[in-house]
């Protein structure tokens, strides 16, 4: 006695490798800390304390660090672009 299989479908597995279907969106380039400060004054910066809720995109000016950005918000962190280096941050969140 023997047992027929069937053949496997894909399901359309193939369009999505391709990337014609679904598939992630194109992420866009990150800036840098001078583009995100270019052009700004410094009244756009605002001084930073742990107190106060960030927003992505949000400028700062931190005692230590100097002027920085805020490139992302996870929670009560936030990461912050700085001259130097990326920092992770406290805020309100």
């Amino acid at each position: 006695m023997s047992i027929k299989r069937t053949k496997q479908r894909s399901f359309g597995r193939e369009r999505e490798a391709e990337g014609t279907f679904g598939g992630p969106k194109p992420v866009e380039p990150e800036k840098s800390w001078a583009e995100h400060v270019e052009g700004k004054g410094d009244d756009a910066f605002v001084p930073y304390a742990m107190t106060s809720k960030y927003a992505k995109g949000a400028l700062l000016n931190h005692t230590k660090f100097g002027k920085g950005a805020v490139v992302a918000v996870e929670g009560p962190r936030i990461e912050v672009l700085f001259e130097d280096g990326a920092r992770k941050l406290g805020h309100a969140g």
